[in-house]
């Protein structure tokens, strides 16, 4: 191995330690053990690690400012701009200047020399650029976690969406639906890995079945609306359908109207769920208000037919059947809020999640934190009309 192909990682990997301790011994920074300290540099010095430049000017003096990397479909989702919006809010308050980063990135070593730290939201293991910004010489704080093969950032802010789609999966079955399905986004992502993974061990737990159909991470809502009519035709007993991308639940809508499947029950509007509120890290409080929060949609709205009730109905080759469909999206936004009926949703708060992205940053900067820490960040259940009025509420 030369000093040219030598990183921080495989200093890391090599010692037993993690990247940041080696980051740490080698600037001579940090509350790292002298022993340590010692092997670390022995190591780094026999694989003959070697520094990159950038990394050192940045160590001598700080550029006022962080870098933002989003996903390539950021600019045509809400999600990404409400996140970037409440990050750039952030990081303004501890006097850093935010520069938002190109879709194919930049390599660490220009990048370093430009930033004191990076932000990298949703970073899928397929993006050339994420290995080279994780390993740029700078903090790295991550918007979820980076399930590919390099060193891990110095910290992260996670969602659990695990959790999130259980409740949405939960919360359709209460209401009457027997055969769910989930259109789960494509992508190697932490969000799109848990929503697929999720959707088959919630189905065998409870032994619910559960048809996953996956399609593109940022689903259109013409895509969502064929892969709707698709699903519904090949099992038209499917009587709720939970979409996850960002603005998909429109299309929907729009392939239960055409196929003549109402959406959500008969007996009246959404109104209060009748749970509690679930607070902490992690998981979600069930709201029933159609809340104006920022979230990650797109634009457009379709239209249902009148509610019914989950079941009955005989159905045809297209998956026409007549039999209501109750609709839920994993993301909230205008275009959930805005739809016809409004569609229950996963507010994922994302300018309040951009700011606690960016807050960890900021803090791991200063030395109020320690690096590689990981924070949670709660969503909340918006029910609405899509998925029939409540129920009576649960006993004890």
């Amino acid at each position: 191995m030369t000093s040219r192909t030598v990183t921080l990682l495989d200093v890391a990997r090599a010692a037993g330690v993690s990247k940041s301790t080696v980051s740490d011994a080698l600037q001579g920074s940090g509350r790292v053990a002298e022993a340590t300290r010692d092997r670390v540099r022995a190591v780094a010095e026999e694989l003959g690690y070697r520094p990159n430049s950038a990394a050192r000017r940045l160590r001598r003096a700080s550029t006022g400012a962080v870098g933002l990397h989003l996903p390539a479909t950021a600019t045509r989702l809400d999600y990404y701009m409400n996140l970037a919006f409440g990050a750039v809010e952030r990081a303004q308050e501890d006097g850093l200047d935010m520069m938002l980063l190109g879709p194919s990135g930049a390599t660490g070593g220009r990048i370093a020399s430009r930033v004191d730290g990076l932000l990298v939201i949703d970073p899928e293991s397929g993006d050339s650029a994420v290995p080279g910004l994780l390993d740029a010489g700078v903090p790295v704080v991550t918007g979820e976690r980076y399930l590919g093969p390099a060193g891990g950032p110095s910290g992260a802010v996670v969602c659990d969406n695990a959790a999130s789609l259980t409740a949405l999966l939960d919360h359709v079955t209460e209401r009457g639906a027997r055969r769910p399905a989930v259109l789960a986004p494509s992508g190697s992502s932490a969000w799109a890995t848990a929503l697929r993974a999720t959707a088959g061990s919630w189905g065998r737990a409870r032994g619910v079945p559960v048809t996953l159909r996956t399609v593109p991470f940022a689903a259109t809502p013409a895509e969502a609306e064929a892969a709707t009519r698709e699903l519904l035709a090949a099992d038209p007993a499917v009587d709720a359908v939970i979409c996850a991308p960002d603005g998909s639940a429109p299309g929907v809508l729009r392939a239960a109207a055409a196929l003549g499947r109402p959406v959500g029950r008969s007996d009246g509007a959404s109104g209060s769920d009748g749970g509690s509120g679930r607070g902490g890290i992690g998981e979600g409080a069930v709201h029933t208000a159609d809340e104006s929060r920022g979230s990650r949609s797109g634009n457009g709205s379709g239209h249902g037919g009148e509610g019914a009730r989950p079941g009955g109905g005989g159905a045809t080759a297209d998956g026409s059947s007549g039999a209501p469909l109750l609709v839920a999206s994993c993301v909230d936004g205008t275009a959930t809020r805005g739809a016809e009926p409004p569609v229950t949703a996963v507010d994922l708060r994302p300018a309040a999640y951009g700011r606690a992205c960016a807050a960890l940053l900021c803090d791991i900067l200063a030395g109020r934190t320690a690096p590689d820490t990981v924070r949670g960040h709660a969503w909340s259940l918006e029910i609405r009309a899509s998925t029939g009025p409540s129920a009576a509420p649960a006993g004890p």
